[in-house]
């Protein structure tokens, strides 16, 4: 397919579903705060989304399950003051709507309406088609995730890859036509076989967005602490580090001390 690029003066669903269409890859990177959403929309990212891993990424925590959802609101909302043009995702997080579909579209209406988010993600295949029914009726855009599920990882009990197997993989298909059906605009496919992820990529007309999926899907997400190198302890497989910030900004605080212990900050030029 053509990968002809088109101009989008605001990314919405649609414009993800024409992206697919004609064959162009979509991007889409995570962020958590005003200043570096700003400068990650700017940069021209299609997709920015407010993912539970600010549990880890911004907390400090082990998983995603402790985060909430006045959580969510509180860094969506600062997420959305900073951008003009992407399409922002925000995740529902743990115990925010696997109770029933009622208890899912209440805190999707709270992300909505509090935050100003554009669409909501939340995780599972076939077991939450229900609800992502009666969130869609609503009127709220859903992307789905199925795969690796963070919100389920005392479940799996590890994070290894997922749909090795034939059952487990068959599974995985039925899962993402059901979400196709059910209303998501997309589904995020984590660190499945690349050769699983193009089968179902192929098998929906929703655009898929993988990370360690491999390439044949329509498009790549990552953490975005994680490909500026904030945290060098974590390295998977499907990370591609862009800088190490890890080295960059203590070298960088190192001399500002540097500078005020000998008197050299600030000069006379930064004073008044």
């Amino acid at each position: 397919m053509s990968k002809e690029k088109k101009s989008y003066k605001k990314v919405t669903t649609n414009s993800l579903f024409e992206m697919k269409q004609r064959g162009e890859s979509i991007t889409m990177l995570t962020s958590y705060d005003f200043s570096l959403a700003r400068l990650v929309d700017k940069s021209g990212i299609d997709v920015i989304l407010v993912g539970d891993s600010a549990s880890n990424v911004m907390a400090g925590h082990e998983t995603t399950l402790p985060i909430t959802l006045e959580h969510m609101i509180y860094h969506a909302s600062s997420v959305i003051r900073a951008v003009e043009r992407a399409l922002v995702v925000v995740d529902l997080p743990f115990g925010s709507y696997q109770g029933n579909p009622q208890e899912a579209l209440s805190s999707s209406i709270r992300i909505m309406k509090e935050s100003g988010g554009h669409a909501v993600k939340l995780e599972g295949g076939s077991e939450i088609v229900e609800t992502i029914k009666r969130i869609v009726s609503s009127g709220i855009p859903v992307m789905g995730h199925i795969g690796l599920t963070p919100q389920s990882i005392y479940k799996f009990g590890t994070y290894a890859v997922r749909a090795k197997e034939k059952e487990e993989a068959n599974q995985l298909i039925e899962d993402a036509k059901s979400l196709e059906k059910a209303g998501c605009f997309a589904i995020v496919l984590e660190k499945i076989p690349a050769s699983l992820a193009k089968k179902v990529s192929e098998s929906v007309k929703i655009p898929t967005i993988g990370i360690g999926a491999g390439p044949n899907v329509d498009g790549q997400v990552l953490v975005l602490h994680d490909m500026l190198g904030m945290n060098t302890e974590f390295n998977p497989r499907f990370l591609r580090r862009y800088l190490n910030l890890e080295e960059l900004i203590p070298n960088a605080i190192m001399d500002y001390i540097n500078d005020v212990k000998s008197g050299s900050f600030p000069s006379e030029k930064e004073s008044y």
